[in-house]
């Protein structure tokens, strides 16, 4: 099995070495990752400057890019052969509710997914990325589990996080769907040395909907999230309705 593994957080990455770790006792592993921290930055694709590839050591390429350029580098270009499967991560961090429509880590996932290739995106939802690593041998026995093959329809992958507790106080995993965050104060306003206005986005306070069911309420209560996410954003039970709107232009 050939495995291509890639982050948002930069090929340097804790996260990164536990995840291509683990994944090394299931394949041979290729890593693809960016050369630089690049959360945020979704699912976009840099179309206006060229792109290089920087090896590192063996199996090891940094790219100058997003995770998305990663993943379409690597199986457009970079490796010999197609992988059997993409695992993305382990991100610094959370990626729930809505974080899943910026994160690159998820954004990863999603693009092999587009390539027809079986996908995973993983994230921890603590703050000392030091701590991945304890994760490792309960994510051999998990990760298995998730990449069976066939067992994901077409345009569908799963986002996995993993509670910010001792691995071996994990209560288990349940199958979740999206939460809701809101983030309050998020924008900060300030003046440079030189008196210039301008703008941060980030940090404030974060507050989530534990609703039954939802990756954060999971997460919360020590259980591994695992949601299987589908491309097609499409509301269908709308169709029928805006239908009835008589359109036109």
């Amino acid at each position: 099995m050939l495995i291509l593994c890639t982050n948002d957080d930069g090929y340097r990455a804790v996260g990164l070495r536990t995840l291509a770790e683990v994944a090394r006792q299931l394949g041979t592993v290729q890593v693809v990752a960016p050369d630089r921290e690049q959360s945020a930055t979704s699912h976009s694709l840099t179309m206006h400057h060229p792109l290089r590839a920087h090896p590192i050591e063996e199996c090891v390429q940094a790219i100058d890019g997003t995770p998305t350029d990663c993943v379409a580098l690597a199986v457009g270009e970079l490796l010999g052969s197609r992988p059997d499967v993409v695992l993305s991560g382990i991100n610094h961090g959370a990626n729930m509710g809505e974080d899943v429509l910026y994160s690159g880590t998820v954004a990863g996932a999603m693009e092999a997914t587009i390539l027809g290739i079986p996908a995973i995106a993983f994230s921890y939802v603590g703050r000392d990325p030091a701590a991945i690593s304890a994760y490792a041998p309960l994510l051999a026995r998990l990760v298995p589990q998730l990449i069976r093959p066939g067992a994901l329809p077409d345009d569908t992958l799963l986002n996995v996080n993993l509670p910010a507790i001792d691995p071996l106080e994990v209560r288990g995993v349940r199958v979740t769907r999206l939460g809701r965050r809101v983030y309050s104060d998020s924008i900060s306003r300030a003046r440079d040395p030189s008196g210039r206005e301008y703008f941060w986005i980030g940090g404030g306070a974060v507050s989530w909907t534990a609703d039954e069911g939802t990756d954060f309420q999971a997460v919360d209560e020590g259980y591994i999230s695992v949601t299987p996410l589908h491309l097609d954003l499409t509301n269908h039970k709308l169709l029928a309705q805006v239908e009835q709107w008589e359109l036109h232009a």
